[in-house]
């Protein structure tokens, strides 16, 4: 579904990635760890095609995308949930989620605003709400909803309960588990080892820009204070 081999990027003639390589196969929930400022966020950026690559390749589902625009990537069914949630604030929840909802791939069972609400009632009970009103908590839940109504092939969360409340972060982690029971491919940033280490089928960790440590969970386990110490948990 997702493969990144050697990736390299920078920010004008400041380089942020050195040496990125990870895989999500179809149906995976892949992690991807590291301490604030090694590179993650810059990672998936790159992946999107939001910021050139200087080298390195990415594919999506066989398909080279290295260096193509953010809409064509995003076409080709990745769906992206940024760091900081980024819902169109002046919008409601009904609109954020029908804005930009499409089944270019043409899914059989597509997400319809129905299963969103399913998914989310608390989307369902402030539908004709200003998104910018949201707790953060609720805007982290639409800008999940927003991007699943794309029908996206792979499903991409970038800190996906950073600074939430416990109870919200909760519910956001049993949605993770249910999208990955359906066969979601997922590739998830966060922090959260026990939660991680229960869901994921596969962990990558970045460290200044170079992928340093990945393995399954029972890697996690053997190497558990290696892991501790990159996170910096």
């Amino acid at each position: 579904m997702l493969n990144v081999e050697n990736l390299q990027a920078a920010y004008g003639k400041s380089q942020v990635l050195f040496d990125i390589s990870l895989r999500v196969e179809e149906g995976e929930l892949v992690s991807l760890m590291g301490r604030n400022g090694m590179g993650k966020t810059t990672t998936i950026r790159t992946i999107m095609g939001l910021l050139g690559p200087r080298g390195g390749s990415v594919s999506i589902a066989g398909e080279p995308v290295t260096g193509m625009a953010p809409e064509r990537v995003a076409r080709l069914g990745v769906g992206l949930v940024p760091e900081g949630r980024q819902v169109f604030p002046t919008l409601t929840v009904r609109e954020n989620l029908v804005a930009t909802a499409a089944n270019r791939l043409k899914r059989g069972d597509p997400w319809t605003l129905d299963r969103i609400y399913a998914l989310f009632p608390r989307m369902k009970e402030r539908a004709g709400q200003a998104a910018g009103t949201l707790s953060g908590g609720e805007q982290q839940m639409l800008a999940i909803g927003r991007a699943l109504m794309t029908n996206p092939r792979l499903l991409i969360l970038d800190e996906a309960t950073e600074g939430l409340a416990p109870v919200i972060r909760q519910e956001i982690w049993e949605v993770v588990a249910q999208l990955r029971a359906e066969g979601q491919s997922i590739l998830l940033i966060d922090k959260n080892l026990a939660v991680l280490k229960r869901l994921a089928d596969r962990h990558y960790i970045i460290e200044k820009g170079r992928t340093v440590w990945s393995g399954d969970g029972s890697a996690l386990d053997r190497d558990h204070d290696t892991v501790r110490g990159y996170v910096g948990i």
